[in-house]
């Protein structure tokens, strides 16, 4: 589903005020299996989720062997980093440098939802609107 090439989609989120809720929705109706990931902001500790599915036809030794499974998602709550993001699925698309796409977006019509923020150490994302009022991700991966 995800790519590592420039213009690809490398990853979809889904922000929202209360994603324990939202989690257990789509785990309910596609069968996905949920995982926390420990959050911190401010000082309060919380836990957003990755989202996976395991194949019901695999055999359990195969799954007790391949962890989780097929990660598919990621269900976050809209604090820290996120707090601004939209309550949307957001794609995050691969780009080569995200200080021209900022430079592009606004020459081409769109307009910035975020500033650029960082995630890890080099890494950076920003959230776009573009000239349709679509709204998705830029993402710069460090070689």
């Amino acid at each position: 589903m995800y790519g590592n090439n420039i213009g690809d989609m490398a990853w979809m989120d889904l922000s929202v005020p209360n994603a324990e809720n939202v989690k257990d929705f789509y785990q309910q109706i596609l069968g996905w299996q949920s995982e926390a990931v420990n959050m911190t902001h401010d000082g309060e500790k919380y836990k957003d989720f990755s989202m996976n599915s395991v194949d019901a036809n695999i055999d359990q030794s195969v799954k007790e062997t391949a962890g989780s499974g097929q990660l598919f998602t990621g269900i976050c709550h809209a604090k820290g980093a996120n707090a601004d993001m939209p309550a949307s699925w957001l794609p995050y698309f691969l780009v080569a440098d995200i200080n021209d796409a900022v430079v592009k977006v606004e020459a081409l019509g769109g307009s910035l939802v975020t500033p650029v923020k960082s995630m890890g150490t080099e890494d950076k994302y920003v959230v776009i609107k573009d000239p349709a009022g679509a709204v998705c991700a830029f993402y710069f991966k460090s070689p």
